[in-house]
């Protein structure tokens, strides 16, 4: 890509997410990069020390995930902000109604991360039904030999498996599972015309008629703890919940105490309410696979992510459309 900057004064931008080496000297390459991470200042006292230069920062470089949160207060804190990129698929870590009112554009990471996450929830699905982890656990621990074959787990193929969330990541896990040979059903805020799939506007009924059932939905007022103590008793004793949108969409303390009574089979987790913090009780079951929110990351989408970031900055700086737009002008 050509820099942004070429015979002008590099333009400023706002960098809050961490960065690796490659990553950093691209954008230093390109912009005036003012690193929170690296400032070891309050986000408060960084902000304000952004404002007040003499060329203040028009775009922040955010971290997904709700670590840094683009409110009122944070755009208020830079008023001179016109545009957030955030490396996230979802926007639950940005006020879209406060970018709109002031004109901020946003782009997201559309839809770079989708075939990733979706292996990785297939991933998690296959090593509940397996017991992987712990079937891991119980080899490294010299039990086979002293205690015989590991116990008998529960195959895939053939399962019924819910979906709630058919967007981008919720489809390309479908089309995994039918090559598993599973019967997929989803909920969806509307039926999609052009899916093979059985509909379910409910999502305690798609969970009823479910063997597994995947989190893959957006974050928002709807969908916050979308899963609770109703889905997972309707899930029953031998279902499965595997959840790699975000901690929010599931009650985990529902969770844990379905886990914990035997009213769900199991569950795999890439993500969490309180991260990086997980609950005790879920790091000591043996029916629970865990993962640290990194369904995103390989070094593949790392790399696509990377360049997709500096286009989607380069594109407003330029004065062009965003090529990943989530609130447009």
């Amino acid at each position: 890509m050509a820099s942004a900057a070429t015979g002008a004064a590099k333009p400023g931008l706002l960098l809050l997410r961490r960065t690796d080496a490659t990553f950093t000297a691209a954008l230093r390459a390109r912009f005036r990069v003012l690193d929170f991470y690296a400032s070891g200042e309050p986000l408060r006292a960084f902000l304000t020390a952004a404002a007040a230069e003499p060329d203040p920062p028009r775009a922040a470089l955010v971290v997904a995930g709700g670590a840094i949160l683009v409110d009122a207060a944070f755009l208020d804190a830079v008023p001179s902000l016109g545009c957030v990129v955030t490396t996230g698929a979802g926007v639950d870590h940005v006020d879209l109604a406060q970018c709109a009112g002031r004109g901020v554009v946003v782009a997201g990471a559309g839809e770079i991360y989708s075939v990733d996450v979706a292996d990785h929830a297939v991933g998690l699905l296959i090593g509940v039904l397996r017991r992987l982890a712990a079937a891991d656990r119980y080899v490294r621990a010299g039990l086979w030999p002293a205690q015989g074959d590991y116990r008998l787990t529960s195959k895939l193929s053939g399962k019924r498996v819910g979906i709630i969330g058919l967007g981008s990541i919720g489809s390309q896990i479908a089309k995994r599972l039918q090559a598993f040979g599973c019967a997929v059903s989803y909920h969806s805020r509307a039926p999609k015309a052009s899916v093979p799939y059985r509909y379910f506007p409910d999502v305690h009924a798609l969970a009823a008629d479910s063997d597994a059932l995947i989190v893959a939905c957006a974050l928002n007022d709807a969908t916050r703890r979308i899963v609770g103590r109703r889905v997972l008793d309707a899930l029953g004793p031998d279902g499965v919940l595997v959840n790699i949108a975000r901690g929010g969409n599931v009650d985990e303390q529902e969770l844990v105490a379905a886990l914990q009574d035997g009213r769900i089979a199991g569950a795999g987790l890439d993500v969490f309410q309180n991260e990086p913090h997980v609950p005790p009780e879920l790091r000591d079951m043996d029916n629970a696979v865990l993962t640290a929110h990194e369904a995103v990351f390989t070094e593949e989408s790392r790399a696509d992510l990377q360049e997709l970031m500096i286009g989607n900055l380069e594109a407003f700086f330029a004065g062009k459309p965003l090529l990943t737009p989530v609130l447009r002008p």
